[in-house]
């Protein structure tokens, strides 16, 4: 059986329930970070991969919260492919 993945909360929530939708989740080489329900960032290894925010201020915020570097995200179908390749590695499917 695999290790179990690690699940936690990312940012400065300050309301109730809020951390369900900042969500982290880390496997022993891959690191998740969800807005919502959608991966907009992960890290496999020491490769760190964000996507621009092509969503509303509270994704930017959430992006911002896991890296304000706005020089390193990059577009949505760059970011997919990276992702998918990645998940695929893992069994994992978005």
């Amino acid at each position: 059986m695999k290790n179990l993945p690690r699940i936690s909360g990312y940012g400065n929530c300050s309301e109730g329930d809020y951390d369900t939708n900042t969500l982290k989740i880390e496997f022993d080489t891959l690191t998740l970070w969800y807005s919502y329900d959608t991966i907009v960032a992960f890290k496999h290894n020491e490769n760190f991969c964000i996507r621009k925010n092509d969503w509303c201020t509270t994704t930017g915020k959430h992006l911002n919260w896991i890296n304000a570097d706005k020089n390193i995200r990059i577009n949505g179908m760059e970011f997919e492919n990276n992702l998918q390749l990645i998940l695929k590695e893992y069994g994992l499917s978005n």
